[in-house]
Order: structure tokens, then C-alpha cells, then sequence
């Protein structure tokens, strides 16, 4: 599926962070950042692929994203990573909370240690990025959060209560940093989305048959892409949605 083709000018050299921009989603929206000619930076732990992701978009786009490596779940690289994006971009006006990892595991199996390893990577980061980014976008008066949590919460799904847990916790995150940054006007809002396709889920959990009973539940009858969460994370970034804050936004194709 080809980004998305309309244009938002207000996003042309903005600074732009996405975590976990190597791969899949996070992929797609670094693509499609650079594509408005934003300047973006991505974070991501997978260094090889990282660097081929950027190499490849430079080729395709005429602009070279920021590759900033850094583990996430460690709160003082995440801070770091953060630093080191305004460093290479200057003021962040955009920050896309989007890395996570949706590791099966029965109740009976989860621990202490893979419970907390689960709420690292896919909730604490949220926050710790946003209080690192939140100081440039205010001093630069404004700027817009968007956080990626998922319907998984919301369809009872038995092998991911860590996760599950995670991106309900993410709305609650969206809600209180937006009342809390409002009034530097800085937007914070969530996209949730549907059963997206791609590669890693296929080699890990999807099946012809799971992805074909997700498309019997949705209004759509197509399979969901990560290039289908670009356009709504484009326009929740864009003054086009100014006056948003504080809300979530679901693509799943009609799901909910």
C-alpha cells in the first residue's frame, strides 16, 4: 500500500521524534513524516535494521531520518535519546509514543520480571519521553503528543494481560499529560489501532484464519497496514487538529 498522498504544509521542517521507527508502524509513520518534508528522528533498539531503514529512506525521499539507538525500557536512555533528537533536529514539535512489543504469555506464566519488562517497554516510556520533550515544546509554544495504544485492551484477549494492561494504561497516560500540558499548548491524543498487518506479526502470531475472522468483525473487508495509521497521526500532528487534545482515535477498520 502506497503513504497516504495529501499534503499538510504547517508539517514541513517540523521537528518530528517517533520511538520505535525501525520497524512495521513505527516505519511507515517515520516514512510518511519525511514525505511532508518534516525533519525526523526515530529510536529504536535494532541497530542493523535501523540503519538499512534510513539508508533506503534516504534514497526514496531526498532526506535522511535521524537513527537514534537506545533502549527504551532503560528510563536514562530513553531521556538520553530524547536529548540527543533535539540536539540533531532542534525543537521537537512532534513526539509519536509508538515502540512496543506484544509478547504472548498465559497467566500462569507471567512473573514479576516479565510483567515489569512488559510495562518498560510498552507504558513507562511513554511518559519518561514526553516529561524529557515536553520543556523544548513548550519553550518553542507548542507542540503535539500522540501516543499509540491498541484495541487489544478491549477484546478480551487471554495470553497478553501485561500488554493489554499497558495500553489501557496509555489512555489514562493521554488523558493527564494533556490536562497537565494544555496550557503550554501542547496536544496529547491516542490513536488505538485495529489488527495491523505486518511482517513480524505474520512471523510471530498471525494466520490466514486470524487475519480473515478480524476482517469478518470490521466494517471494512480488507486487511489493515501500518500505512493505514499515517493520515490520522499526520493530521493529529498538523494544526489541522488544534483544537484535539485530551482524546483517542480508533483505526480498526470498524471494529468498535
Amino acid at each position: 500500500m502506497t503513504p497516504p498522498s495529501s499534503q499538510f504544509p504547517d508539517l514541513r521542517d517540523r521537528g518530528v521524534l517517533v520511538s520505535g521507527g525501525g520497524s512495521g508502524i513505527g516505519a511507515a509513520l517515520v516514512e510518511g513524516f519525511l514525505r511532508q518534508g518534516a525533519r525526523v528522528a526515530f529510536i529504536d533498539i535494532a541497530e542493523d535494521s535501523s540503519r538499512t531503514l534510513a539508508d533506503k529512506l534516504a534514497a526514496e525521499t531526498g532526506q535522511r531520518p535521524e537513527f537514534i539507538h537506545a533502549d527504551l525500557a532503560d528510563v536514562e536512555q530513553a531521556k538520553n535519546a530524547a536529548d540527543a533528537a533535539v540536539a540533531a533536529l532542534g525543537p521537537i514539535g512532534v513526539l509519536v509514543n509508538n515502540a512496543a512489543r506484544d509478547d504472548r504469555q498465559p497467566l500462569e506464566a507471567v512473573t514479576k520480571e516479565s510483567w515489569d519488562d512488559s510495562l518498560a517497554v510498552n507504558l513507562r516510556h511513554f511518559f519518561f519521553l514526553s516529561q524529557a520533550v515536553a520543556p523544548h515544546m513548550r519553550q518553542a509554544g507548542g507542540g503535539s503528543i500522540i501516543n499509540f495504544s491498541s484495541i487489544a485492551f478491549k477484546l478480551n484477549m487471554p495470553e497478553i494481560p501485561a500488554y493489554a494492561t499497558a495500553k489501557a494504561g496509555i489512555i489514562g497516560l493521554t488523558k493527564s499529560l494533556a490536562g497537565k500540558l494544555g496550557p503550554d499548548n501542547i496536544r496529547v491524543n491516542a490513536i488505538l489501532p485495529g489488527m495491523i498487518v505486518t511482517e513480524r506479526q505474520r512471523r510471530l502470531w498471525l494466520t490466514e484464519e486470524t487475519i480473515a475472522g478480524m476482517q469478518n468483525r470490521q466494517c471494512l473487508k480488507r486487511m489493515l497496514v501500518a500505512e493505514d495509521l499515517v493520515g490520522p497521526c499526520l493530521f493529529l500532528a498538523s494544526d489541522c487538529s488544534g483544537a484535539m487534545t485530551a482524546q483517542t482515535m480508533i483505526i480498526d477498520g470498524g471494529v468498535f
